[in-house]
């Protein structure tokens, strides 16, 4: 089983729209078994709250359910389980190096390295486009299962 953390700053944006659009790909693809997909935050500003409502209402349009959802954030120990930790950006990179000290394993990737570009996902809490991000997180995604597990 592969084991992937999706991490962003607050735990209630893009890192759980990663989380919960990767399970429905999984899903979809009938290989819910083979991942362990959650997500985390850098920070701690927004532990224990659900998802933001404008990430919620978006996955919802897409039939994908977030219920349940709780921000936490990434620990030490979270690096020796998942096998990835694919962050949002690059700021959060360096946050994240703050909490697990370093990357001996080169487990650490943004998402749309996976894609190719090696771009940044923009923040929608700050940009407030959530479609965007929703595409791209999707782009992100479709580069991981085509390199990660096919």
């Amino acid at each position: 089983m592969i084991k992937i953390l999706f991490i962003c700053h607050g735990n209630i944006c893009r890192s759980p729209m990663a989380e919960y659009i990767c399970k429905k790909m999984a899903a979809d693809r009938g290989m819910s078994g083979e991942l362990e997909i959650a997500s985390a935050a850098t920070s701690r500003e927004e532990i224990g709250n659900g998802v933001y409502p404008p990430a919620k209402r978006k996955l919802n349009s897409v039939g994908i359910s977030c219920d349940g959802h709780h921000a936490r954030q990434v620990t030490k120990a979270d690096y020796d389980y998942y096998d990835y930790l694919v962050v949002m950006e690059q700021y959060n990179i360096r946050n994240l190096m703050r909490i697990i000290g370093s990357d001996p394993e080169k487990k650490v990737h943004k998402l749309l390295d996976f894609a190719g570009s090696g771009g940044d996902i923009d923040d929608p809490w700050y940009t407030g486009d959530f479609e965007k991000t929703y595409h791209e997180i999707v782009e992100g995604l479709e580069g991981f299962f085509a390199e990660v597990m096919e």
